[in-house]
């Protein structure tokens, strides 16, 4: 099954390399459940230029409105870098003939709108990343990176900064963190990996890109109710602490248990077949 994924997603990869007609920073196409979210600037190594993140915003508030997105795969055209981060020439371009802050002109650049999407959303980090590369695969829900890669929150070596890196703590130990924060060094995306950042490594983007295939048609098969209680609890969790999180994951639960798929679950189980899930 993995191995024919990946075959396909080849033949996808080298249309995608073919197809050098579109001028959009980030493409949103769906398929069977499946948005998938794709930063489209490989000339600039997927870097976040003021319209890819306004882009982005756009791709989040179309994903939650869309009907027929049930989980979301974030992932870039291929060139060795997932993203590496802001635009710092268009940044520079920006101030010498403006002078205004680049973020300024970002409808959202920490990406907040990012952690409000109630679908999972899955990192196919298919090369290094860095900076606000970081910061879109701290903020999604399950990553797969690239084996020999690279990984760094590098803002202070351009006099910038990083608050969008606090949810880190609950995912680093504090001192990788810290050396992370305050060093701007990058540092092999196996570190990172073998403190749990990462739910998988795979050895070429097409695998990468294959194994958050499997992941995300896995969440599909899961009855929607249960699986936007499932996230929105977990990020509760984070933000309340154990006590407060156990009250809030109950509160969010309600509607799933009260759902009509919460009848279809054991009925199918008992009827041996696969459950026909409402989302309702």
């Amino acid at each position: 099954m993995f191995e024919r994924v990946i075959g396909i997603l080849t033949d996808v990869s080298n249309l995608r390399k073919r197809n050098t007609m579109s001028k959009e920073p980030v493409l949103y196409s769906r398929e069977d459940g499946i948005a998938t979210i794709t930063i489209d600037r490989p000339e600039r190594k997927n870097a976040l230029s003021v319209e890819a993140m306004n882009g982005l915003t756009d791709a989040w508030e179309r994903v939650e409105q869309d009907q027929q997105a049930n989980v979301v795969i974030l992932t870039s055209t291929d060139c060795g870098v997932f993203s590496a981060g802001l635009d710092l020439k268009q940044a520079a371009e920006i101030r010498a003939r403006d002078d205004v802050d680049v973020l300024a002109l970002m409808r959202d650049p920490m990406q907040t709108a990012m952690r409000e999407v109630s679908k999972p959303i899955i990192a196919a980090m298919t090369g290094s990343l860095m900076a606000g590369g970081m910061l879109l695969a701290l903020k999604s829900d399950l990553r797969v990176g690239l084996r020999g890669t690279r990984a760094g929150i590098t803002e202070v070596k351009m006099g910038r900064g990083s608050p969008w890196a606090v949810p880190l703590l609950w995912m680093l130990p504090q001192p990788l963190l810290m050396e992370l924060v305050i060093t701007g060094e990058t540092m092999p995306i196996e570190r990172l990996a073998a403190h749990g950042f990462l739910n998988y490594l795979e050895d070429t983007p097409d695998a990468v890109r294959a194994r958050a295939l499997l992941l995300a048609r896995a969440i599909v098969e899961g009855a929607p109710l249960s699986v936007k209680a499932a996230k929105a609890s977990i990020l509760a969790a984070m933000d309340l602490g154990c006590a407060a999180g156990l009250v809030e994951a109950n509160r969010l639960h309600v509607e799933a248990y009260a759902s009509q798929d919460a009848i279809e679950g054991p009925r199918a189980f008992a009827e041996k077949r696969k459950p026909v899930w409402q989302g309702k």
